[in-house]
């Protein structure tokens, strides 16, 4: 019978990249999980704000503070009507995009990075 030294060590280099990009993989999907989630929340907030007459720097300020943990900036954030168009009873919209890199090998080459985006309408009081 012939010596089987390093057939585990060649098996594990066979199943490593396997492995790699399937860590990799479930670490990109918690990271848009948490994205998306945040943006569900930042665009609640911020329609709330905009929603009780509060003015568009306010609305931001909001926005920004609640969007902290996934970077964002004013201009992924979106009001309509503006300041000076809401009216009581009327509609505002408040869409928030966001784009979360991946940092699966491959992968993100292939695909770029995940757009994300929520939308959220709430009645001005």
């Amino acid at each position: 019978m012939k010596s089987e030294k390093g057939q585990a060590m060649v098996e594990f280099a066979l199943i490593l990249p396997v492995l790699a990009v399937l860590l990799f993989g479930v670490v990109d999907v918690g990271r848009m999980f948490h994205a998306s989630l945040t943006l569900d929340h930042v665009g609640r907030e911020a329609a709330r704000a905009a929603s009780v007459q509060q003015g568009d720097a306010e609305v931001m300020a909001v926005a920004l503070e609640r969007g902290s943990s996934i970077s964002l900036t004013s201009s992924q954030v979106q009001v309509s009507p503006g300041e000076g168009g809401r009216e009581s009873g009327e509609k505002v919209t408040v869409t928030v995009t966001h784009s979360v890199p991946l940092v699966t090998p491959f992968i993100e080459g292939w695909s770029g990075p995940v757009e994300l985006s929520n939308t959220t309408v709430m009645r001005i009081e």
